[in-house]
């Protein structure tokens, strides 16, 4: 063979070479590598959640759906007594995030995948900005002239209140409990109340339209806010460890929760 042939014959097979390193380059690709990462997780995430909840789990919901175009989260919120009975007779949901490790206490166990502490928070009292009735203290909220509003005694906040209550030995001038939290402080925002005991997150959400009056240690109520994974598809878990992430403990805690 001459010395062009066998030069011409190398060049082929390097070329060859190539091209196929190149092919299987291309087939094993993995997602990743490719740039679509996590964005290629699919499906509906529903979350429960208290309406405690409502405008941090709003924030975390438009956050992780932008990190994850292909997961559409839906919320849902209320009370979170009935947000279980909701779950126990059927309801649909991937996540339940709940006020208080005791109200999940009726939650049928047999659907639990897993149950996590995320965040706590405390009772304080709302009153409106200008505080026509001036409440300063707990003790106040005895007054015969202070129209106070609470949850309802089957809730977490009215459970929580009424352990307060307990402890600063007073019976508050209750003109109505409402049926969950937000409830409750939209009495004080519509003027149809002089105090409402909600907790800390709450005063801080309204941004203004409530002024807060502090609970004494000593006196009030802490609560742990578990989130429960009822379903474990990718899409889920990828949320739930969203949450508990530094960013999502983080996003909970600009609403005003404490670490868990």
């Amino acid at each position: 063979m001459s010395a062009g042939r066998r030069q011409r014959r190398l060049l082929v097979t390097a070329v060859t070479t190539v091209a196929a390193t190149a092919l299987m380059a291309a087939c094993t690709t993995t997602p990743s590598s490719a740039g679509t990462g996590a964005t290629s997780l699919h499906g509906t995430v529903t979350v429960l959640a208290a309406a405690s909840l409502t405008e941090s789990f709003d924030a975390l919901r438009k956050d992780f759906e932008a990190a994850h175009p292909g997961v559409t989260v839906e919320t849902s919120y209320g009370s979170s007594a009935t947000l279980v009975q909701q779950v126990d007779n059927g309801a649909p949901a991937s996540v339940i995030a709940l006020a208080g490790t005791t109200a999940a206490e009726p939650l049928d166990k047999s659907m639990v995948k897993d149950t996590k502490t995320f965040a706590t928070n405390v009772l304080e009292i709302a009153v409106p900005p200008g505080n026509p009735a001036g409440v300063d203290s707990i003790d106040d909220l005895a007054k015969p002239t202070v129209k106070v509003v609470l949850c309802a005694d089957t809730v977490p906040c009215g459970k929580a209140a009424q352990a307060t209550f307990r402890k600063a030995r007073i019976v508050p001038n209750v003109v109505s409990k409402e049926v969950d939290v937000k409830a409750t402080l939209a009495k004080v925002k519509l003027a149809e109340a002089d105090a409402a005991v909600v907790y800390h997150s709450d005063v801080v959400a309204a941004k203004g339209a409530v002024k807060g009056v502090t609970i004494e240690p000593q006196l009030n109520t802490s609560l742990a806010y578990p989130v429960i994974t009822l379903t474990d598809d990718a899409a889920t878990q990828a949320f739930v460890a969203y949450l508990l992430s530094a960013k999502g403990l983080a996003t909970v805690q600009s609403f005003g929760f404490g670490a868990p």
